[in-house]
């Protein structure tokens, strides 16, 4: 299918059932690049067959989480369109009639195998050390006593019947040709006994009567791709264009798994990371542009995003390049951003009456999370006043307790002799002391940034951290710690 004959059509389709993982967040951000860089149409359809793992309230997860980023969607539950309803479970009526059209041709049938047939047959294959696969049992049935099991009520599901010899094949943007023997198929249930369709049944319905002209998706349903096809052709359909997705990986031997937490959006936004930062890393995650570009905006990746540039190895989703990009995002932000996305986290770490334009100037540079802001700043909230008076002792500034206790001796007097309580007061003060009595500033303003601090690493010096702190409390602190020295000593 050539999209210069056809509007591009492509649909991200995902399951409610918790939380936005990484991958679902990869898979809709390609279909919905994919669309918008070929001027098509994104659809998104909420499929929720699978009643039993259903999570209350996953769906308006889903919404939200799209929307923050930016992603709009062309049709969908929310906004309508003409092939909805983009539901599956209020599309429930319209698979039956397809599945009982395929009974008629043969391409599938009726199966009465209770769960515990089906148990005991598993454990025979395994007993002997096979893998299990559907012996087509219910196949074999007369009509007659198909059709009177019907009448009688008994639970049934509708298989599809995979032929026993042959080649199912399809070609795949990544992956190119596929081909897989009809024998290694197995005869996968369209219609479940409670009357929904499975996912693989669906999923080509709902494909088809949409007008869905490109799928994407990850590579873990290139093995179902060829029973796909085969439904495709027994309808006489025209199949979709192929684009399987690389597998994200936690590492070189595990996945990226819901089951196993990884790897939330909102755990991630939570933590203080920036949507525009995991957009940004997640869309390179089995995408190269071409070149050593490593920043894009949404709209520098509608232009640049090309299946070409599709990987076919797995994509290792490393927590640290993450981390890296955000910090570079925060590094780029202007001021205004900056405060603006600072501002719930000076709350939360205790901060928020301080100076906003002073903290911005300390932070920016540091902060790679926001979250991080907590643990950075705890001394402006509460000093530790029994610290290690050991940090005193730093041989780059040449000091040590003894001196420590001397330069605290001297400027606590001048310092609260200040007229004004400002940095450039506090410089002054500060650096003309040192000046005065032939010190280097490190040798003064050690000691001073340990007693108000009370930690060897602080976001800010002595001057910043007095002019956060405020006039009484920096006092106190280096008085405090002034005469911790000299009992020590």
């Amino acid at each position: 299918m050539s999209d210069t004959l056809k509007t591009v059509r492509t649909r991200f389709a995902p399951s409610p059932t918790g939380y936005m993982h990484i991958g679902n967040l990869r898979s809709a951000l390609y279909t919905w690049l994919y669309a918008r860089h070929h001027g098509g149409r994104f659809i998104l359809r909420i499929e929720d067959t699978d009643q039993n793992r259903y999570v209350e309230g996953a769906t308006e997860v889903i919404y939200r989480t799209l929307k923050s980023i930016g992603m709009d969607w062309d049709e969908g539950p929310d906004v309508g369109g003409e092939y909805g309803p983009y539901v599956q479970s209020e599309r429930k009526n319209m698979y039956l009639p397809y599945a009982q059209r395929l009974v008629e041709m043969g391409k599938a049938y009726y199966c009465f195998c209770t769960n515990e047939e089906l148990d005991c047959r598993r454990k025979a294959a395994a007993d002997r050390g096979e893998t299990f696969k559907y012996d087509k049992h219910c196949l074999h049935l007369p009509k007659e006593e198909v059709d009177r099991r019907l009448a009688a009520g008994e639970p049934y599901v509708i298989r599809q019947n995979v032929p026993e010899q042959g080649e199912a094949s399809f070609d795949d943007a990544i992956y190119g040709h596929i081909s897989v023997d009809c024998s290694e198929l197995d005869d996968m249930i369209l219609i479940k006994a409670d009357g929904m369709p499975t996912y693989n049944f669906a999923n080509v319905i709902d494909d088809h009567t949409m007008g869905i002209t490109h799928v994407m998706r990850g590579m873990e349903y290139l093995s179902s791709t060829p029973k796909y096809n085969l439904l495709y052709d027994a309808f006489g359909w025209e199949k979709p264009v192929y684009i399987h997705m690389t597998s994200i990986m936690r590492d070189a031997q595990h996945k990226l798994s819901k089951r196993d937490g990884d790897a939330y959006y909102e755990d991630f936004i939570a933590k203080g990371y920036l949507k525009e930062a995991i957009i940004n890393y997640v869309a390179l995650l089995g995408w190269n542009p071409g070149d050593d570009r490593e920043f894009f905006t949404l709209d520098e990746l509608i232009d640049a995003f090309d299946v070409s540039g599709m990987s076919k190895s797995p994509a290792i989703f490393d927590v640290a390049k993450l981390t890296w990009m955000n910090a570079e995002y925060i590094r780029r932000m202007s001021e205004a951003e900056f405060d603006a996305a600072a501002a719930p986290w000076y709350e939360r770490s205790g901060i928020g009456h301080m100076d906003k334009s002073l903290l911005r100037r300390i932070l920016q540079p540091r902060l790679e999370i926001f979250s991080q802001m907590a643990d950075i700043t705890d001394f402006l909230v509460k000093m530790d006043e029994q610290f290690d008076l050991a940090l005193f002792t730093n041989k780059k500034s040449k000091t040590n307790p003894e001196i420590s206790a001397s330069v605290l001796d001297m400027a606590i007097p001048e310092l609260e002799s200040l007229p004004s309580w400002d940095e450039e007061s506090l410089h002054g003060c500060l650096i003309g002391m040192a000046e005065a009595n032939g010190m280097k500033n490190g040798t003064l303003l050690w000691p001073v940034r340990i007693g108000m601090a009370g930690k060897a690493v602080t976001p800010g010096g002595a001057i910043e951290i007095a002019c956060l702190l405020g006039r009484e409390e920096s006092l106190r602190r280096l008085k405090l710690s002034r005469d911790r020295l000299k009992q020590a000593l």
